[in-house]
């Protein structure tokens, strides 16, 4: 006789089913995992084992087989453990083959017969309620696996006795419910920035449409203090994206034990990470930075400090809005529409440009510093500024009064702006400017005669690219719906282009 349990393997975000089948048979005692495991799974026998003494019950004295199908399936982590125990169980006639069958089960196994949380819990849910299964999880997890339906028979466990005595009507278990994580009570609010006006008014377009956006500026200028301050002028995330950036952290182990939030992520890798930390890979091919971004800000801090590998890597992301991770053994393809936001220093030295400074190099310092960025990585990044240095009689001033709440008003207001028009043209999956592309953007960002006329003479001054001509349409259109117009004008496109010439004109100065 074979048992059979429903479980999860994980291809990216993606779960796939997995039948963990039992099969005991006379013959010489043995306890075998195929089907194709990773360490984790082999070990997985001995945790079982451990769990179920522990609890009272012994293994069979029979030759024990486990099967994980399909075979050819990468299985991998702990979250086996329970769904092969409760497998095992079922074949040992304590559980009944009706009952488990309508379940999907995955957890990790303490030696005391405890369930451990482990990642992937809201996908794993997602997957069950899609083909009218529960799920069985850890007690841990179960908060998590609530959001993936109101209405979906969750047993939220913290041992193997509890499935035992629920199955039996000895203890019921309630149905979790789902959890919002803790907020910050107050975010750094833009208030506490003196000066910089330009870069503030930068970042409220960049927020407006979801814009790429590079700070060129001496040391202690406030690039890394401005771009901290960005999540408190952007919107919260709307349902959707909330269970898009929840699954994703779920499958990175980055949601055990606490709710999803509503706070839109904000990543800041050392430059000294790998290119596979930015992307994504490794042994189980887990989502990288930049993945872990997704619908948020990747702040990338010294950007030419990064491996020019790592920065190249950028690129196609900031495209297509996927991150594809191609490995022998995996090709897995993770959604990864984030908002890049870099800081840099002038040259290496971090004073090039200022006044009274003459760097012992010359202009070299600052050119061989700049071209650590690829001509094609730069000209992906909607809007480029140079920051002055602050001087001390600026933070002698009164804080300013408009703060985040000021500024994040006119980008909700924008951003409402943006998501009616997609609506009301049948794109509700766009959500801002920075994802208009093809006929769409001609249509929407087209300017009037005089707007035209100056981008045309500019695009030929600057010698802009075709993807650079575009990037100034999308920001032209951001800068219209800032202002409330519903054409794009002269006015818009002057401050469109002024985004795109900062770093080129600074490098022909020094």
């Amino acid at each position: 006789m074979v048992s059979r349990v429903a479980t999860i393997a994980f291809k990216g975000i993606e779960a796939v089913p997995v039948d963990v089948q039992v099969h005991m048979a006379s013959g010489m005692v043995a306890f075998a995992i195929v089907g194709l495991g990773d360490k984790a799974v082999a070990e997985s026998k001995e945790r079982v084992r451990a769990a179920l003494s522990a609890i009272g019950l012994a293994m069979p004295a029979k030759r024990i087989t486990v099967n994980l199908a399909p075979a050819d399936l990468p299985k991998e982590g702990s979250h086996f453990d329970l769904p092969i125990a409760i497998a095992l169980m079922a074949a040992m006639g304590l559980l009944p083959a009706d009952f488990i069958s309508r379940y999907v089960v995955l957890g990790e196994l303490s030696l005391d017969g405890s369930v451990e949380p482990v990642s992937g819990a809201l996908p794993a849910a997602m997957a069950a309620n899609a083909k009218d299964l529960g799920l069985i999880c850890p007690k841990a997890c179960g908060p998590e696996a609530a959001w993936a339906s109101d209405d979906m028979d969750i047993l939220a466990v913290n041992s193997l006795v509890q499935v035992l005595n629920h199955m039996k009507g000895t203890q019921v278990l309630t149905r979790p419910q789902p959890a919002i994580a803790e907020t910050p009570a107050e975010l750094a609010d833009f208030r506490d920035v003196k000066g910089q006006e330009t870069a503030k008014r930068a970042l409220e377009v960049a927020a407006a449409g979801g814009h790429h956006m590079l700070m060129v500026g001496p040391p202690g200028a406030g690039k890394s203090m401005l771009a901290s301050r960005l999540p408190s002028i952007l919107p919260p995330m709307d349902a959707a994206e909330m269970l898009e950036v929840s699954t994703i952290a779920s499958v990175a182990g980055e949601l055990r034990s606490r709710g999803v939030s509503t706070l839109r992520p904000y990543r800041n890798p050392h430059h000294s990470a790998s290119q596979a930390a930015l992307i994504g890979g490794g042994h189980r091919a887990l989502p990288g930075e930049m993945v872990l971004a997704h619908n948020g800000i990747l702040f990338l801090d010294e950007l030419p400090e990064f491996q020019p590998r790592t920065l190249e890597a950028l690129r196609q992301p900031m495209e297509t809005g996927e991150a594809v991770v191609a490995r022998a053994n995996h090709h897995i393809t993770y959604p990864a529409r984030f908002q890049l936001i870099a800081a840099m220093n002038p040259c290496k030295c971090g004073m090039a440009g200022e006044p009274g400074h003459v760097c012992k190099r010359g202009v070299k310092c600052a050119v061989d510093y700049q071209a650590r960025i690829s001509g094609p990585l730069l000209d992906r990044i909607d809007i480029q500024i140079e920051l002055a240095a602050v001087r001390a009689s600026d933070l002698t001033l009164p804080p300013p009064a408009e703060g985040s709440a000021d500024i994040a008003a006119r980008v909700a207001a924008a951003r409402t702006i943006q998501t009616e028009r997609f609506g009301r043209l049948g794109h509700p999956a766009l959500r801002t400017n920075a994802q208009l592309d093809g006929n769409l953007l001609e249509d929407l960002a087209r300017p009037d005669a005089e707007g035209l006329a100056l981008l045309q003479d500019a695009a030929n001054a600057m010698n802009l690219s075709a993807r650079g001509y575009h990037r100034v349409l999308r920001l032209a259109r951001t800068l219209a719906d800032l202002d409330g117009h519903e054409t794009v004008t002269r006015v818009a496109v002057a401050e469109a282009l002024s985004y795109r010439q900062k770093l080129a004109s600074f490098q022909l100065a020094a």
